[in-house]
């Protein structure tokens, strides 16, 4: 099948084509056809199969019919995305497919002032994050109570994220006449519950089961103590010199320390986290796409954000706590029908973190270094573990509270009274920006 049976335009299929896009695949295939039939859809299939585009074609098309013109505030096609990162990722998809809508990204790390001016002139197409758009709802900046499309992506991440809360503020300002469609790599139960909420008797297409990961990344496992961990990492890195390699840590301190252990080793490395700015985190990316960057350290907070087709290998330096987040970080690698290799370092403590993912991808991972921890060995380190935690949170507590407060004292005055400067502000009031939102 290609994308004319499919029903597209000649147009849009020349653009696609342009783009190296002449054949739909599985997810576009069963998504598209029942977007355009104005369906709402759950989707649900494992990273790297072509999920932006399945949502995007349709949602082009829907709104070029309809050509219609939306007032300032106003917002005609709403996608929502977990992370900055996946957000640039569909705004350049987008903008690639079409030039003749107005697409606006809002997400944290840029002058939300910025933001509340580009939206007043009207949005086509809005891709943001929850939280953002939380904000500038809060300032009456966007109206979606005429919003006819709306897009979750990658859902699940949402929710394991903590967006939950924003999502439903962000339902009760959407008008209940649109267009859904929700797509997501796992289908736990919370997911099924946010479909019933936002979904209307949607169609749901699969190209995998849930928790399914690409067949051709290849699991392995090392058996090795937390202490000696950098030192295989490194070995393993000095082996496999060819190609990218992304490595994921559990904490942000974690993977700025291990970022920068591994620059002292000789490698060109990055990190990519929350406490990095926008800016830092997009540089990071694009020299890690352009080779400068051989190595990025990661929370998971990028693992979808980066569509990178030629990641080989995915080291798991800290297991994650949520088993579906290692579907979510090894979908980096064997993207576009590309073979990938993910590696996991399992310590003592992480072994019920090992099982947990094994449970969800329903295989056992190949044992490659060290041996399985029994289980006394495991429950003493989780439980020393545990208690290094509580030791660690009560010393940085104890810390604050010992810290002396800084106060600023008055300058002297110069020759009489000080005059108000020009730059100080009244007492803030509610701000009014934009219209007043309508009942959903």
């Amino acid at each position: 099948m290609n994308f004319t049976e499919l029903g597209l335009s000649t147009k849009l299929v020349s653009r696609l084509e342009g783009l190296g896009l002449t054949t739909p695949t599985p997810i576009q295939e069963k998504a598209i056809p029942h977007a355009l039939a104005q369906r709402d859809v759950l989707g649900i299939a494992q990273t790297g199969t072509g999920k932006t585009a399945a949502f995007s074609i349709p949602l082009i098309v829907a709104l070029s019919k309809q050509n219609e013109r939306v007032g300032a505030f106003g917002v005609r096609g709403l996608i929502l995305s977990p992370t900055r990162e996946l957000a640039n990722q569909i705004v350049e998809t987008l903008q690639s497919i079409t030039s003749d809508l107005r697409i606006r990204l809002v997400v944290g790390g840029k002058s939300i002032n910025v933001q509340e001016q580009q939206l007043s002139r009207g949005t086509d197409v809005l891709v943001a994050t929850p939280g953002r758009l939380i904000d500038l709802l809060d300032r009456d900046a966007v109206s979606l109570a005429k919003t006819k499309f709306l897009v979750l992506d990658e859902a699940d991440q949402m929710l394991d994220i903590g967006f939950a809360h924003a999502l439903r503020r962000i339902a009760g300002a959407l008008g209940k006449d649109r267009q859904t469609m929700m797509f997501s790599a796992t289908m736990p139960k919370a997911i099924a519950e946010l479909a019933s909420g936002y979904l209307t008797n949607p169609v749901r297409v699969e190209v995998s089961q849930p928790g399914k990961v690409a067949d051709k990344v290849s699991h392995a496992v090392h058996f090795v103590t937390k202490d000696d961990k950098k030192s295989l990492l490194i070995s393993l890195l000095n082996r496999n010199k060819t190609g990218r390699s992304l490595v994921f840590a559990r904490t942000k301190h974690g993977a700025e320390r291990l970022m920068k252990q591994l620059e002292q080793a000789g490698f060109n490395a990055a990190s990519i986290h929350g406490n990095k700015s926008q800016g830092q985190r997009d540089r990071a990316i694009t020299n890690f796409r352009d080779g400068t960057v051989e190595i990025l350290v990661a929370t998971d907070v990028a693992a979808r954000g980066i569509d990178i087709p030629d990641i080989e290998q995915v080291y798991n330096y800290d297991l994650p706590n949520v088993p579906e987040n290692y579907v979510h970080r090894i979908g980096r690698t064997a993207r576009a029908g590309r073979k990938g290799n993910a590696i996991a370092f399992c310590s003592a403590e992480e072994m019920s973190e090992l099982r947990a993912i094994e449970k969800v991808l329903a295989i056992g991972i190949e044992v490659v270094g060290g041996k399985p921890w029994s289980d006394e060995t495991a429950k003493r380190a989780k439980s020393a573990a545990k208690e290094a935690t509580k030791t660690a949170a009560a010393a940085r507590t104890e810390a604050r509270r010992k810290k002396p407060r800084q106060t600023t004292k008055p300058a002297a005055a110069k020759g009489g009274p000080s005059k108000p400067s020009s730059n100080s502000r009244p007492p803030r009031g509610k701000r009014k920006r934009g219209p007043k939102r309508e009942a959903a």
